[in-house]
């Protein structure tokens, strides 16, 4: 009985390990899919992604400046435990010298200005500036519809073909 102990409680490891992983719910795989993005080396105000999880499947959208960022990302997530699947939708924005400038403009525009300043200092800026083809897209998270606007106005900066709004007011 005493050698059959230690196999007993190796067994039961076994089993236990990956029941964890199942019992995790799809807001805690969220939550460590956002930490994996967030804290990607090469991620900036520049890339937007966003996540979704339906029953431990992973599907990953939005947009990021270039292909290694995409592949990268999906193969972080791809390791976490308890992420079944992973649908790596993450787009690549085209290459373009006008596009690169026009988001450093807006993005200093923005965190330049003294209502953002406190966003700036963040490690992870909230608010994000996807340029494609001359038009803006602005994504991500403020404090208050009063940030939200002030940003919008401030991303309105010469050579675009407009600004588009996405976001979205903190809730926390």
């Amino acid at each position: 009985m005493r050698q059959s102990l230690p196999l007993v409680v190796a067994l039961i490891g076994l089993v236990v390990v990956p029941l964890r992983a199942i019992q995790m719910s799809d807001a805690d795989i969220a939550e460590r899919v956002s930490q994996a993005v967030l804290t990607y080396p090469q991620f900036s105000i520049f890339d937007d992604v966003e996540i979704g999880v339906n029953d431990r499947a992973v599907t990953l959208t939005g947009r990021v400046t270039m292909p290694i960022k995409r592949v990268e990302i999906g193969k972080r997530v791809a390791k976490i435990d308890g992420v079944r699947s992973v649908t790596n939708d993450i787009g690549v924005l085209p290459e373009s010298q006008t596009d690169a400038a026009l988001r450093v403009r807006v993005a200093r525009a923005i965190y330049n200005h003294p209502a953002f300043w406190r966003y700036a200092q963040m490690t992870n800026p909230p608010i994000h500036i996807i340029v494609e083809g001359g038009r803006i897209t602005l994504t991500g998270v403020v404090d208050s519809e009063v940030d939200r606007m002030l940003a919008n106005s401030l991303a309105q900066v010469g050579g675009s073909f407009g600004v588009t709004n996405r976001l979205k007011l903190d809730t926390h």
